[in-house]
């Protein structure tokens, strides 16, 4: 068991002894309840994929003396059925749909908070900037989170200093996956960001050196820098995003990496509607390629997930996406709409990987329930399978 770990079992312990003493501060409970149905049509497979799960998580968290507060939080994954391949279940002859059963401690935490700064040790969340490098894959029924220690410090207005050092990453199909490489990873990563807010938008510089104690073949070494930011332009708004980074191998990887990320996005928001335009490189040499395993990979280059890993000889993603809000009366700018469109191809040598269209509907059920329709409608030209996928959920938060 390690250091990490230990410290998250201790700290569980502290904070059921801290819910049973006597106080007028019981704490604040929280819990979610997500069911999702998704089936998946992917031509590299005989059978369509029919997956139907129920999440459901309860949290606590309590307010201790001078700045420290504690947290818990269970999380439970239910598979209803088993015409899909969880990634743990066996079930190899259907498509992948990776929401497992699992029932896991998600987080407990001991955080602190100064005027200026502050810290958070044992199992938690983590999200840095757009989640492109660090994230919690929250689209995937089990969270992905992290045994860590967060600091933070404000030491001027507008100034933001994070770092985390990571021991575990407990990943989404959690430790039963038959995949060895989808399984939690033990770590040695030191996470440094650094975020500056003022008239020319939001610049991060950012290091990321990943020591992966599993699989040496992830361990790499992740420099870059990330510019926001957005202008009033008469009544519209204009919005940018531009980043690049530069990856190389870092401790015992036998892989000679040396790669590069760059993201143009602009963005322009008039009459209620966002349109975006953007093109994404992840770099190859046609044996290692730009690797992000701790993002929250399915946010980016298509929601059908035929791009989770960078292929060999990298990957080159242009896209338009446009999204907006509509409804009346009681509904009125509470029905969410997105429509997204994506063309691949190889960093090197330029192969058509294919085009891939989007699209999502959500709204609001009564009592307080949240709905969505999600499609996903990749069509390869040579790379991979043709794979249309949907989703249906409901779900709802307390409080």
């Amino acid at each position: 068991m390690t250091l990490a770990r230990q410290i998250a079992l201790a700290l569980g312990c502290a904070a059921l002894q801290a819910a049973g003493a006597a106080s007028a501060d019981a704490g604040a409970w929280t819990a979610n309840f997500r069911y999702r149905h998704e089936s998946v049509d992917d031509a590299a497979f005989a059978r369509d994929a029919s997956a139907d799960t129920l999440r459901l998580r309860l949290g606590w968290s309590r307010g201790l003396a001078r700045g420290f507060s504690v947290g818990l939080e269970a999380e439970g994954v239910a598979e209803i059925g088993d015409d899909f391949n969880s990634g743990a279940n066996g079930r190899t002859a259907y498509p992948l749909v990776p929401d497992a059963h699992a029932l896991e401690v998600n987080q407990a935490w001991l955080r602190w908070r100064g005027e200026r700064a502050g810290a958070t040790l044992g199992r938690q969340r983590l999200l840095l900037d757009n989640q492109r490098f660090v994230g919690n894959v929250g689209w995937r029924q089990n969270e992905q989170t992290y045994d860590a220690v967060l600091l933070e410090a404000t030491p001027r207005a507008g100034l933001t200093l994070r770092y985390a050092w990571l021991d575990r990453v407990h990943r989404v199909s959690g430790d039963e996956a038959r995949d060895p490489l989808a399984r939690e990873r033990d770590l040695d990563a030191h996470l440094a960001n650094l975020a500056w807010q003022g008239g020319v938008g939001t610049l991060v510089a950012y290091a990321y050196v990943l020591e992966d104690q599993d699989v040496a073949a992830a361990s790499t070494r992740t420099l870059g820098l990330r510019w926001t930011g957005e202008r009033a332009l008469g009544a519209a708004k204009l919005g940018w995003a531009l980043e690049a980074a530069r990856q190389r191998d870092h401790a015992g990887n036998p892989r000679d990496i040396d790669a590069d990320y760059v993201l143009v996005e602009p963005a322009l928001t008039a009459a209620g509607l966002t349109w975006k335009l953007g093109w994404e490189q992840l770099g190859g040499d046609g044996a290692n390629a730009f690797q992000t395993p701790l993002a929250t990979l399915h946010a980016f280059n298509g929601w059908a997930d035929k791009f989770l890993v960078t292929p060999a000889n990298g990957l080159d993603d242009r896209y338009a996406s446009v999204s907006g809000k509509f409804g009346r009366g009681k509904l009125e700018g509470k029905l969410g709409w997105t429509v997204a469109f994506h063309d691949f191809s190889a960093d090197r040598g330029g192969a058509d990987y294919g085009r891939e269209w989007d699209a999502s509907l959500s709204f609001p059920l009564p009592a307080g329930f949240s709905g969505l329709v999600k499609l996903a409608d990749y069509r390869s030209d040579g790379f991979a399978r043709d794979t249309r996928k949907l989703w249906l959920q409901v779900e709802r938060t307390w409080p």
